[in-house]
């Protein structure tokens, strides 16, 4: 999908801390593409996590990606902080240089229905979900100077399709990503940017349980729950050329999630 005529494209993809995540499937099929890429990871999110830290992860997704012929650069950073986003892509310009592809994948995450709901809580998720994402999309858009083949693409979740009781925190603020996706779109057409959100549905990343699986894969008529690779299938499609004329667009990439 790169066009050969030209340098491989840059990409950056926030949220890889993790092997089997959406994040470094995400890196690999970009990287498969010929992209060069940039990925951050925050440890100390993922040691709050049940599933822990997977401390040996960046380096070896790294050297997996510069398997494949491109160039990779492993950043550890904070979007909870407000400097964040424009250091960022600082960063990535003068070790790579400019990003044409932005994959928001990067996720705040906690279970909490009425009960629990606070506003420690709503901060939480609003500082990753939202104002990272909305902060380093902008502050892509103001950099971006190639007047075409800018990607921003945002991932989302069911929370339009259906009620996510046990989740309010993550589900609004998910659904801000929806709003913002839409309309950010229409404001960067004009400089050759598409900004899309894919919600990949019930996603295997590691931290099913095998009855959780099984009851998921009941409700969706293949009889599985999704895999890391079929969200990067989907978005490395939204990164490349081919996908010029797509914009503005929540894709529910979700196998069915839902109809049996």
């Amino acid at each position: 999908m790169t066009n050969q005529n030209t340098s491989p494209r840059i990409a950056l993809v926030t949220g890889a801390s993790r092997r089997i995540g959406i994040g470094a499937a995400v890196c690999r099929a970009l990287a498969a593409d010929g992209m060069d890429v940039a990925f951050t990871y925050w440890q100390p999110y993922d040691g709050q996590m049940e599933w822990g830290v997977d401390a040996d992860a960046p380096a070896m997704l790294a050297a997996e990606l510069q398997a494949l012929g491109v160039r990779c650069l492993p950043i550890e950073a904070d979007l909870t902080l407000p400097a964040t986003p424009a250091a960022l892509l600082d960063q990535v310009e003068q070790q790579l240089g400019a990003v044409s592809v932005l994959v928001n994948n990067a996720t705040y995450s906690t279970t909490g229905g009425y009960a629990e709901l606070d506003a420690a809580m709503l901060d939480a998720h609003y500082a990753v979900n939202m104002r990272g994402t909305f902060l380093l999309s902008v502050e892509f858009a103001r950099r971006f100077k190639a007047g075409k083949g800018g990607r921003i693409i945002n991932l989302t979740s069911g929370q339009s399709l259906g009620p996510m009781p046990t989740e309010l925190a993550y589900i609004v603020t998910k659904g801000a990503v929806e709003a913002f996706t839409l309309s950010l779109a229409g404001g960067v057409a004009k400089l050759g940017i598409s900004v899309n959100a894919v919600d990949p549905g019930p996603t295997d990343t590691g931290w099913m349980g095998d009855e959780l699986k099984d009851y998921l894969s009941q409700r969706t008529p293949s009889g599985r729950v999704g895999l890391p690779q079929d969200a990067a299938n989907l978005i490395a499609f939204l990164a490349s050329e081919a996908s010029e004329w797509v914009t503005g667009q929540v894709i529910h990439s979700n196998g069915g999630f839902g109809w049996v």
